[in-house]
């Protein structure tokens, strides 16, 4: 796959069997970090040319191809053993307390039936990042991670409770597949956003102080 890349840019790749998230990619200055899953292993030469464009270009009609790929091998996925993975949780912030939001969204909105762990993240924003994910859910581990830039005095509850909700929801709302795309925000899962009683004030506050927050 190194054939295929850019001069002068190093990849990382490591091969998983996490059954949700098959192809992650982070484009990094000097390198490319690719996590796939172990089904790539044998990849034929056309696979391994369309997942270097795909890394590299976010090529669409390299998705399509990877697409076909890992649908033609979803019953060795689903059946590839859990593996759980060990990690130090820590919700506990300095201004906001992850756990107590949960607890209290749990019961509010989802009748504390919602089983899911949370924690504040590892990692800081850099520079070169492109984009920034103020929170994540881990299907396979049910792990809830929110950026820790929102532990901050000046970020309102509001807003941090609106974190965790969207996050929270993908505990409930299945990812969609269409053909070789996968939606993560179908119009039920918006439908269901729009339901958090201070959805138009975390709105309106995101779109004043997201870039500041980061500093971008």
């Amino acid at each position: 796959m190194a054939a295929y890349l850019p001069p002068g840019k190093g990849l990382r790749l490591t091969l998983t069997s996490n059954r949700y998230n098959i192809v992650a990619v982070r484009r990094e200055p000097a390198a490319y970090a690719v996590r796939v899953h172990q089904i790539f292993a044998g990849a034929e030469p056309r696979l391994v040319r369309a997942l270097a464009r795909y890394v590299v270009h976010n090529d669409r009609r390299a998705s399509g191809v990877l697409g076909e790929f890992i649908e033609r091998h979803e019953n060795i996925i689903s059946q590839a053993p859990r593996r759980p993975r060990q990690m130090k949780l820590r919700p506990a912030g300095r201004f906001h307390d992850l756990q107590d939001i949960f607890d209290r969204l749990n019961r509010r909105y989802f009748e504390g039936k919602l089983q899911a762990q949370i924690t504040w993240g590892p990692a800081a924003f850099r520079p070169h990042q492109r984009s920034i994910k103020m929170g994540s859910f881990s299907v396979e581990d049910r792990i809830i991670r929110v950026h820790p830039a929102l532990d901050r005095a000046e970020v309102p509850p509001f807003f941090v409770d609106w974190i965790v909700f969207h996050e929270m929801l993908h505990g409930r709302h299945e990812i969609r597949r269409s053909g070789s795309r996968r939606c993560f925000h179908p119009p039920e899962f918006l439908a269901h956003e729009r339901e958090f009683a201070d959805y138009e004030l975390a709105s309106a506050w995101e779109k004043e102080n997201v870039d500041r927050l980061f500093g971008r």
